[in-house]
């Protein structure tokens, strides 16, 4: 797991400048929530950037999308319109990347996501997504997988293909260029 660095400065203010800028030009994905709330809970939870600048670094986009009145917590989601172009072509966790015997791909989402200190959609918060715009048109994303499922060597992934958005399994081992996943944080 790579460990956390602290953000610079300079780093933390770029950061935020970005996460501002995508915050007002992208309202409609969070009606009633004010930036300097936003702000002020990053503020408090300084840990939580260096997550957010992996996101960004890696293409995600992240924004806010959610924010839960009793605990006060804000969830910002990969909000790039595909799947987040640094995290594609691996598979989907740890085990499933074991078990190629060759043709490793270099990483696997369920691994890169906590190292990032992020959490993978599940289909319900992907799905909620997708009601904010339209996302993953030509890509993929790997989905939190039912244990059951996994057991079996199987891992689902989501898409929006014809308007409509799909569920769908695959070996848990394959990884595509085009497929990759998208993470939520709270903080």
């Amino acid at each position: 797991m790579p460990k956390k660095k602290p953000l610079t400065p300079k780093q933390r203010d770029e950061l935020l400048a970005t996460l501002k800028a995508r915050f007002e030009k992208n309202k409609t994905r969070h009606n009633g929530i004010g930036w300097a709330d936003v702000e002020a809970r990053l503020n408090k939870n300084a840990d939580k950037l260096w997550s957010l600048s992996e996101m960004e670094r890696t293409g995600g986009e992240p924004d806010v999308v959610e924010h839960d009145k009793k605990s006060g917590a804000y969830t910002f989601v990969d909000c790039s319109k595909q799947s987040p172009s640094g995290r594609r072509s691996v598979c989907f966790d740890r085990a499933a990347w074991e078990s190629r015997k060759e043709h490793k791909p270099a990483d696997n989402a369920v691994g890169m996501a906590a190292d990032m200190g992020i959490d993978l959609l599940t289909e319900d918060q992907y799905r909620a997504l997708q009601q904010l715009g339209e996302f993953d048109t030509t890509t993929s994303s790997w989905v939190v997988t039912p244990a059951d499922i996994r057991k079996l060597g199987g891992a689902l992934f989501c898409d929006r293909r014809y308007n409509t958005v799909f569920t769908y399994h695959n070996g848990a081992e394959s990884y595509y260029a085009a497929r990759g996943f998208r993470g939520a944080l709270k903080v």
